[in-house]
């Protein structure tokens, strides 16, 4: 006999069994369902992409976690780490295909070879939205809204969205005379939250070789006591008024039209990690559980597609993490439902009437109810067991009296209480109690 092989799963990748699967796929739907009620369309791209058009634009730390290798074409490949530079690559691609601006979602899994831990896996799903061929604070307001619309559909209404403007940084820096060392600068501080700020404070002095110049960028991004009052801090160490802080002015004021401006902190620490971000950013928190980390994140980035075409195409986009938002939702005792798609189970009492239990079921079916028959004329209390472990309501009983009659039993698997009724009868009660179920 050959040996067999120890069933293992990668460190970082997982398996899903049923209840987690239909979470997930009740996350997705719910996500998908705002994401296409704002006009966003689907799209998709291949996993791999050619090594030097995912790393064109990254920093060194995005390049190790990255998973490349030679394929047996010689090609140097690489498999998506975001869904953004693809996206780039894709409107550069189609360009004369496209109409513009062109708004598009595209959920799909995205690998990382990063360290594993709670929330944070090396495959993974990312529900992005981008909008391309606008450069608008109407485009910008747009994402934020979607963002908070999508994360409330899927129960996390309890949320602060931290925005900033990386080019009022940018600006912030170039007075201090430190324009050159910006992307360092930014990846410094976008570890904040993460390593404090006496951390932080020690890499800018390196960085910078200034504790002075450390101290101002740390001033800087400590913000003022309010949206306003923090916007009025950073122009003013940036120089003065600009297209940047009027952009986020209109923002504002589009944001307090729609009644959603409380949801909304201005926060000049956060920056974003990657460097083709040339705009408005955001990062959002879980207010019950913000030690999760960001749970949905994005940007403005004008130069990316710039990459790979003549024409500069500006863009703006978001991003939910699926995984760390599920395991958010878990810890706060908010997950989607759990149990099976369908509604009924009918029982196979005796294997002659197999035929008129497909009759029943479909019948059922063109009801709108959803409904399965069990294969093999078992052990009643076996097949109750499966439904139930299926997380099934309702169970259908016919024999041949039932059969005969055209009636047929109806069973609350949770209760154990049932009746005879007519099929009609039995639909109805299905669907009167489907909202309670669910």
């Amino acid at each position: 006999m050959a040996q067999l092989i120890q069933p293992r799963v990668l460190k970082g990748f997982r398996d899903f069994l049923p209840d987690a699967e239909i979470e997930r796929a009740d996350l997705t739907e719910k996500i998908t369902r705002v994401y296409r009620s704002f006009g966003f369309v689907p799209i998709d791209t291949p996993v791999l992409e050619y090594t030097d058009i995912l790393l064109r634009k990254s920093n060194g730390e995005t390049e190790k976690q990255v998973f490349r290798f030679e394929d047996k074409g010689g090609r140097n490949v690489a498999m998506r780490f975001d869904l953004t530079i693809p996206f780039a690559r894709f409107t550069a691609e189609h360009e004369s295909e496209l109409y513009f601006p062109f708004k598009r979602y595209h959920i799909a899994k995205v690998w990382r070879g990063e360290k594993p831990q709670a929330g944070r896996y090396r495959e993974f799903v990312q529900c992005d939205i981008d909008t391309v061929g606008s450069d608008s604070a109407a485009a910008d307001f747009e994402i934020l809204h979607v963002m908070k619309s999508a994360l409330a559909a899927v129960g996390a209404e309890n949320v602060t969205i931290r925005v900033n403007h990386r080019g009022i940084f940018n600006r912030f820096l170039a007075r201090l005379g430190t324009a050159e060392k910006s992307e360092d600068i930014l990846r410094t501080v976008d570890k904040l939250a993460k390593v404090g700020t006496d951390e932080v404070r020690a890499e800018l002095t390196a960085c910078t070789g200034s504790a002075e110049t450390a101290g101002r960028i740390l001033a800087y991004i400590e913000g003022g006591a309010d949206f306003d009052g923090t916007l009025a801090l950073m122009e003013e160490m940036a120089g003065g008024a600009a297209d940047d802080t009027r952009r986020l002015r209109d923002i504002r004021a589009m944001m307090e039209a729609a009644g959603i401006a409380a949801t909304y902190v201005l926060d000049p620490s956060i920056t974003r990690g990657l460097d083709y971000y040339t705009g408005i950013v955001y990062e959002t928190f879980l207010n019950d559980l913000p030690s999760i980390g960001s749970v949905c994140s994005g940007g403005r980035y004008d130069n990316l597609a710039g990459l790979y075409m003549k024409n500069k195409v500006p863009g703006v986009g978001a991003s939910i993490g699926l995984d760390r938002l599920i395991a958010g939702l878990a810890q706060l005792g908010k997950t989607a439902r759990k149990g099976s798609y369908l509604d009924a189970e009918i029982f196979c009492l005796d294997g002659s009437l197999a035929i008129h239990y497909q009759s029943v079921a479909r019948a059922l079916r063109e009801q709108g109810i959803s409904v399965e028959v069990f294969p093999d004329a078992k052990k009643l209390a076996q097949q109750y067991a499966v439904a139930e472990a299926k997380g099934i309501r309702w169970g259908i009983l016919i024999g041949t009296d039932e059969a005969n009659a055209d009636t047929l039993t109806l069973k609350d698997l949770t209760t154990r209480e049932q009746r005879t009724c007519t099929l009609a009868e039995a639909a109805r009660t299905i669907h009167e109690t489907r909202g309670a179920a669910r």
